[in-house]
């Protein structure tokens, strides 16, 4: 999970580079279809099938409308119309949605102590966000884009906690590319517009070599790392690592591009690293 908070982290520098060059969904349509087909490959190197069983595919498919459809939809419209601030710390209730799905359905059991450490990481990037220069901005304007966050955070925490019982019976790997496959193909069809009307003699290098990290690492790689730390640890203790997510975006920019870190957002980042701690140390038994 580290590794995927690196991966992430980074990925947030790596999107806006590519965004000078694509359209949102023609980039996300893009970065998938390249994602599953070197998922597909994976899965042939490894010599396992795609079939499932009738009621797991069934739950796949949804899976693959929330995590990888849904969510990349809500996600993008969402920051277009909010501001990067608002939308780091909406995407950071992630982890109490996970837990409390997890707890009304039964499929994992939460300590007070696992409460305490996914409460205090929120609280963590409360002082990360609002510490920063622009603080959280609240307003009309962005009320719709902040809608759009949380339903995408929601719809987050769903593909987390809905992908527990079907690691019991199959690989993180094969999980990941069904997922994958059938949420993929929406998303496609959605951007199909965005697709139609790309510039792609505009394209920079630099766009390209975006659209290849973000798809081999922070989709292939990221997906399957999330998923198997899910099957080892479980779905809260894994989804309280991205709280430090934003962390590592914003300390990618401080050495890239020279933004300056204060003191509260400092003193939130030690306050996420002892969430997580604690949240570790709180599993249920």
């Amino acid at each position: 999970m580290i590794s995927v908070v690196l991966i992430w982290g980074i990925n947030f520098s790596v999107i806006k580079l590519a965004l000078n060059s694509f359209a949102p969904l023609a980039f996300n349509a893009l970065r998938f279809s390249l994602a599953t087909a070197v998922m597909l490959a994976v899965m042939r190197w490894r010599r396992e099938h795609l079939g499932v069983p009738r009621r797991d595919l069934v739950l796949l498919i949804v899976l693959g409308l929330a995590g990888h459809t849904g969510y990349q939809v809500l996600f993008i419209n969402g920051l277009a119309r909010s501001t990067p601030a608002n939308t780091a710390l909406i995407m950071a209730t992630a982890p109490l949605f996970v837990a409390l799905y997890g707890q009304v359905l039964g499929i994992e059991r939460i300590s007070r102590v696992a409460w305490g450490g996914i409460c205090l990481s929120f609280l963590g990037i409360l002082l990360v966000i609002g510490g920063g220069a622009k603080g959280i901005e609240i307003g009309k304007e962005s009320s719709l884009g902040d809608l759009l966050i949380l339903g995408a955070a929601m719809l987050w925490a769903a593909y987390t906690t809905g992908s527990k019982p079907l690691l019991v019976r199959h690989s993180p790997v094969k999980v990941t590319t069904v997922s994958m496959l059938a949420g993929t193909l929406p998303l496609v069809l959605i951007s199909m517009p965005q697709l139609a009307s790309q510039d792609w003699q505009a394209v920079s290098p630099g766009g390209w070599a975006a659209v290849l990290y973000s798809a081999l690492f922070s989709v292939a790689v990221g997906y399957v790392a999330w998923y198997t730390s899910v099957q080892r640890v479980g779905n809260a203790r894994t989804a309280v690592y991205s709280n430090a997510t934003p962390i590592v975006a914003i300390l990618v920019g401080w050495l890239v591009l020279g933004d300056r870190l204060s003191l509260l957002q400092i003193l939130g980042v030690a306050v996420v690293l002892l969430g997580i701690m604690l949240t570790r140390r709180g599993r249920a038994r």
